[in-house]
């Protein structure tokens, strides 16, 4: 692993201590984000009375409910997504070796949500484990079909390809999930999922989903060594004895997982999976095993500052997370892509 030093767009990594430091503050800067989101939002409260429906809770106090019941789960809810679609972005940033890999890009997440679709048109009485096995299959099939589509060459899966690919499937989901939606008049429910929230967030739901989370959290965690050495070609993650089918199927399984269930929660938002883990290796090096930790901390903190500032810019009204996510993402989305723009060619 000593060859993973530098390349033309990462610094040297700085060691283990920095790391380590790095990785501290951002556990910190997740816990004062997480109180915040618990602090504050559409309703005003006092601090002291949020605070205390989290240690002493009183179910005769409005604010406690509160709290309790939509605050502190949607808190949860954030980080969770949060880790989730930063760590499936690395894991397919390091896999594919495209940095503007991302599965809200490359037709992962538009698979799960035409899969929801179907869900609210077709069978909208299932049990919210069936909606988290359909949206699995569904980003299944959506990888599945961008994989396809860029090796549809004589020159073979390229990054450009892939990227484009992704695009196309994309959009293909989105105009058959907004064609049923039309038909079967699910327009209205459609439109407050797709718009991206986790308002509605329950812990009766996170328990459901926190076994799939933590085993998607395992693997990625258990492949991260082995992602970092196919990051730098397969040809010497052969060399250092690599299995890399093995590797990339565990890895796209990894991402599906944790894909599958972010869309459930707060449905198909795109960029987090891009911005985070890019900002990560800039700081870290490129090295996938700190690369994969240091998104899954950050990017809890960027998707509560991002529902966060949904919830506080227009109160009592809230800003739906898909726009907040679009207002940052794109800007982002075109300087990141400016700078990779070398390595794609």
């Amino acid at each position: 692993m000593a060859a993973i030093k530098t390349n033309r767009l990462n610094p040297v990594f700085r060691g283990r201590a920095f790391f380590g430091l790095f990785l501290l503050l951002g556990i910190l800067l997740l816990l004062i984000a997480a109180a915040a989101s618990i602090s504050f939002g559409a309703a005003r409260m006092d601090i002291s009375i949020a605070w205390t429906a989290v240690f002493s809770f009183n179910p005769d106090i409005p604010e406690h409910q509160i709290i309790q019941a939509l605050r502190f789960p949607r808190t949860v809810a954030d980080i969770i997504v949060g880790i989730s679609l930063s760590v499936a972005g690395a894991i397919m940033q390091g896999t594919t070796r495209n940095p503007l890999a991302d599965s809200g890009l490359m037709g992962v997440n538009s698979g799960a949500a035409f899969a929801m679709v179907l869900v609210l048109a077709f069978i909208p009485g299932i049990s919210y484990m069936d909606k988290l096995l359909v949206c699995f299959a569904g980003a299944g099939l959506g990888a599945v079909m961008t994989y396809l589509v860029a090796s549809l060459n004589k020159r073979g899966m390229t990054p450009q390809r892939l990227v484009l690919a992704g695009m196309s499937i994309t959009m293909l989901f989105g105009a058959m999930g907004t064609f049923v939606s039309i038909r079967f008049n699910v327009g209205q429910a459609l439109s407050y999922w797709t718009a991206g929230s986790v308002a509605g967030a329950t812990w009766s739901e996170l328990a459901l989903i926190a076994p799939w989370f933590v085993g998607g959290m395992i693997l990625a965690f258990v492949l991260s060594p082995s992602i970092a050495i196919l990051s730098l070609g397969e040809d010497i993650a052969v060399g250092f004895g690599q299995r890399i089918t093995q590797i990339k199927l565990l890895s796209t399984l990894a991402v599906l997982i944790l894909s599958g269930l972010s869309v459930v929660l707060v449905g198909p938002i795109a960029f987090v999976g891009l911005i985070v883990p890019h900002l990560m290796r800039l700081i870290v090096g490129v090295d996938y095993r700190y690369i994969i930790p240091a998104s899954a901390v950050y990017g809890g903190i960027f998707m509560l500052a991002a529902d966060l500032t949904g919830r506080l810019v227009n109160r009592p009204n809230e800003v739906a997370l898909g726009i907040v996510f679009a207002m940052l993402g794109v800007p982002l989305f075109l300087f990141i892509s400016s700078r990779v723009r070398s390595d794609l060619e």
